[in-house]
């Protein structure tokens, strides 16, 4: 996408906010009619390292590799796992028809709670049908007008959305900034009639960097901050058996509240909450997204306690997904990272003048399979590609991932005038 392109983008955003809905929807329409674009690629198989895909242009599929998922460690496609899920749609079916509070509240889903629970070191957990109705179920049961939330800049669109629901006043840390931290804790934290909440993440998405959470965690002990914590990305990777980044930085104890998704390394759908007993169960009558929402279907639980017993069985998947990911950094490093990776995420930043819709498209071409992160959902001087390790590629993989980049990398057509 051109820096043209772009400030037309940003001219239509601006244009169409006072016109009516078929209007805002019809220019969009011919907008995005002149962009070739590699979004919503249909894949016919399961989410493995290589993948089946239908090619936009052709329509024929085509094996491509696949570094845009974040099945980290293979568990979508793992034969317990698998055989677990057909186990338990046996015996619960395929779904469930009502809400946890009252009819769906399934041995399944205790029994997953409760692993939770103690895989998170907390006392208590409860699932949400999804990682971002957990962070607007969080939000909107935790914060009162009274309340200060401290959060960071980065945080996911899902909590943005969740300050929504509340108001609470709320203030912006610079990204993984301790000292604004200090500052911010010490102009608000006394003032605040309520409670304050600081908000991170343990691994951002769209960096992959990860937070400093043992000083952030020594901080809000200090001002009697509860510290909450999105880790979609660190959960099962990072830490001891997988536990996360607060494991990994020995600071579990000083979390109040730990939230993730089933999504990244479960691979599947759904959120959930690891607190103490007491205010998991205020935030089951208080969380509005778990209260009027279906509960998962029980071969979503079925797949999270499979995947919890074989991380605990096969430890060495991490290992090799870490391996992957050092091997990954060592051959794209000098194509220019936007941070220094520490979980599974690996973050480009593209040079000057690229195309990132045309470099895409080009990788496409490729057999590469990669996110590409455009603006308005970054800033459109921060456009990337993301890619995504797991621990089933092999380096034979990474080499022609990395072959394919440099290539694209120093391609003229990927940089129009």
């Amino acid at each position: 996408m051109t820096n043209t392109t772009i400030a037309n983008l940003r001219t239509m955003h601006l244009q169409t906010r006072r016109k009516k809905l078929p209007e805002r929807v019809d220019e969009f329409s011919r907008f995005m009619s002149d962009l070739q674009h590699t979004y919503r690629r249909t894949v016919y198989s399961a989410s493995e390292r290589e993948v089946e895909v239908v090619d936009p242009l052709t329509h024929l599929p085509r094996r491509m590799l696949m570094f845009a998922s974040n099945n980290y460690l293979g568990l979508a496609n793992h034969p317990y796992v698998i055989q677990q899920v057909k186990k338990a749609m046996d015996r619960y079916g395929a779904g469930i028809g009502g809400p946890p509070l009252l009819n769906g509240y399934v041995k399944l889903i205790e029994e997953t709670e409760d692993r939770m629970a103690a895989f998170k070191q907390q006392e208590s957990a409860m699932l949400f049908s999804s990682g971002f109705m957990t962070n607007l179920g969080i939000l909107g049961a935790l914060a009162e007008h009274r309340d200060s939330i401290i959060y960071d800049e980065l945080s996911h669109a899902s909590f943005y959305d969740g300050l929504m629901t509340t108001r609470a006043k709320s203030h912006i840390l610079r990204h993984n900034d301790v000292s604004h931290l200090s500052q911010l804790l010490e102009s608000y934290g006394a003032d605040t009639e309520g409670s304050v909440y600081v908000c991170v993440e343990g691994v951002y998405s769209m960096d992959g960097d990860m937070a400093p959470l043992d000083e952030i965690a020594a901080l809000c002990l200090q001002y009697g901050a509860a510290l909450i914590v999105d880790d979609a990305h660190g959960t099962g990777v990072l830490g001891e058996g997988g536990r996360g980044t607060a494991s990994h930085l020995n600071c579990e104890k000083e979390i109040a509240l730990s939230m993730g998704t089933f999504s990244k390394v479960f691979a599947t759908c759904g959120g959930f909450v690891a607190a103490s007993k007491p205010l998991v169960e205020y935030m089951r009558y208080y969380a509005r997204p778990y209260m009027f929402s279906a509960s998962i279907p029980p071969p979503v639980a079925a797949t999270v306690l499979a995947g919890l017993e074989v991380m605990e069985r096969e430890p060495w998947l991490r290992i090799e997904l870490f391996q992957n990911m050092a091997y990954a950094v060592g051959k794209l490093r000098h194509l220019g990272l936007y941070a220094e990776p520490q979980a599974a995420i690996l973050t480009l930043a593209i040079p000057a003048g690229m195309d990132i819709r045309k470099a895409a498209w080009l990788l496409h071409q490729k057999g590469i399979f990669v996110n590409s992160v455009e603006y308005p959902a970054v800033p459109a001087n921060k456009q990337r590609f993301r890619v995504s390790l797991m621990a089933t590629h092999t380096k034979e993989d990474i080499d022609r991932l990395a072959t394919a980049l440099d290539e694209v990398w120093n391609d003229p057509s990927a940089y129009p005038l």
